[in-house]
Parts: structure tokens; sequence; C-alpha cells
């Protein structure tokens, strides 16, 4: 009951990123938009001067003169030569800004399946502003949920717009910003396309290894260990323990050659024995016997 109260509490306490209308076609619905993500677990380290316990305050410096400058007297530029700007004032970037419609216009549905992982960006909740339209966006949300549809849509956030794709999600819609085509990088800017051929044993074993280790994903699992290190060691450092930094343990030698190092994953990281890995290529080369001689039957 307790836990109910303090989560109904902060659900209230959420403040919502944008407010305005659902559309698709003729029927609307006001709703609000929250990050379903937080970062305010974080850990945030401000600059300390050791002498004084004072923090340290940020100055704006002219690269040029060395001298400070206000912040209130700073305008923008945009680079087009090394050294060179163009500058622009608060009216003239105004000017160009994307006036909010508050709508999230519905353009079109498609599968999930279709839309690469990598353009998929920053999650957000969608949900009913207040009880007028609650019907409408439980339509919208069962429709496409029966339908098994994303739909793609258009919204203005902090003055820029994003195409947008929405789901059903538990008793709401997911909202997720996708990135734009010009924002992906081509592969070929990074990977070789002339890869070598895998050598078949080589394969066998890596196979087998993927097979020994599949699982479910469990998000749950995952932690940020770095993170969880940092907390712990405030937690100390607050409590007046002495710090002493542990020794890094030695490496262990590197398997050069990559059939012993595949070998041993299949033992399970470890043991000098090929045992394991040998009999499995030996029961695969005899599969692959008789499928040979029935080809050239």
């Amino acid at each position: 009951m307790a836990k109910a109260k303090h989560k109904a509490n902060q659900h209230k306490a959420m403040r919502p990123t944008w407010e305005g209308h659902l559309r698709l076609s003729l029927v609307t619905c006001p709703v609000a938009l929250y990050t379903a993500t937080e970062r305010t677990a974080d850990v945030h380290f401000n600059m300390i001067n050791p002498k004084t316990n004072n923090r340290i305050r940020m100055q704006t410096v002219d690269a040029g003169t060395g001298k400070p400058v206000d912040r209130s007297e700073l305008v923008k530029g945009f680079a087009v030569a090394k050294n060179k700007y163009v500058l622009f004032d608060n009216d003239e970037l105004e000017a160009v800004k994307l006036e909010s419609t508050r709508v999230v216009d519905i353009e079109a549905f498609v599968d999930a399946s279709t839309i690469d992982h990598i353009y998929w960006d920053e999650p957000y909740y969608l949900a009913p502003a207040g009880k007028t339209g609650v019907e409408a966006y439980a339509v919208i949300r069962a429709a496409m949920a029966k339908q098994s549809k994303v739909a793609l849509g258009r919204l203005v956030l902090h003055q820029r717009e994003h195409v947008c794709a929405l789901e059903p999600r538990d008793s709401g819609i997911l909202l997720t910003t996708l990135r734009t085509h010009d924002e992906i990088r081509a592969t070929d800017e990074v990977f070789d396309r002339n890869l070598p051929k895998p050598d078949p044993r080589m394969l066998q074993i890596a196979e087998k290894i993927i097979e020994q280790q599949e699982a479910k994903f469990d998000p749950t699992e995952f932690k940020d260990r770095y993170e969880d290190a940092l907390r712990d060691l405030i937690a100390r450092k607050s409590k007046g323990e002495k710090l002493v930094t542990s020794e890094v343990p030695e490496e262990e030698d590197k398997v050069v050659d990559l059939m012993e190092a595949l070998k041993r994953s299949l033992e399970g990281g470890g043991g000098p024995s090929r045992d394991k890995a040998d009999r499995f290529l030996e029961a695969q080369a005899r599969k692959a016997k008789p499928k040979a001689k029935a080809r050239k039957r």
C-alpha cells in the first residue's frame, strides 16, 4: 500500500517535457510527453580548490586577448573557415525557429521490424493529459496494438522537428524520436568489406559456443559497475575510511592461436584439455561425410 502511494506521488511530481495533442485523422486528444529514462542517479563531481574547499567558477575568456568576457555580451557564431565566423544575434536565430504546433500528427503506420535499430533515438512516454480525450487516446492505442503497427509522426521539441515512432506499451504509448537518414554514417567509412573467409572448423566451434551461451535478455542483470564503484568509494570516503589503491592484477598471457582460443572457450575458458572440442569437430566431420557421398551418387 505504501509503495503504491509512493509511486502515485512520484507520478504526480513528474513534470511533462511537452504538452499538446495527439491526432489521428479527425480524432484528437490532449497528451503530455514524459522522459522515459532518467540520469538523476548519476554521480556528478564539482571542481574544488583543495586549499579552500571552495567550488571553482569557470570564466569565459577571449582566446585572443586572454581577458574575461561577460556572458551577456556573447553572441553565437558559425565557423566558415579557420578563425572566421558568421555571427548571429538572438533575434536572427529566433526568426528561423520552428513554432511548436503542439500536435503529434500521425502520418503513417509501419511494421516495427522495418525500422532499422540505428534510427531509434530518445524514448518518451506519451500519456493522456487530463480526463478529456482519454477515450480517444484509448481507441488509438488499442487500434495500434490490435494491428501490431507502429505509428510515424512529427513532433516539434526544443525548437527542432523530430520524426517519431509511437507504439503501445503497457497501458500507454511509447514515443521514440528517430534519427534522420542524414545523421547516419555509411558503414563503409568504418568496416572493411574484404574480411577473410572464416575457417569452417573454427566457425563450427564459434557457433557451438554461441549455442552454449544462448540466454534471454534480462536488463536487470546489467548494472553500471563503474557508477556502483563510485558510490561505494564516496560512501567509504565520507565515513573517513582510509583508501588504499589496490594492485592491478597481471594480465594473463594472450592466446595468439585462434583455433586454440576457440577450443579453450568451448571448454569454458580454461583447461588445457582439448578433448571436448576435438570430439565435437570429429562428430561434425562424420555428419558431413554421408552428405558428400550422397552428392556423388
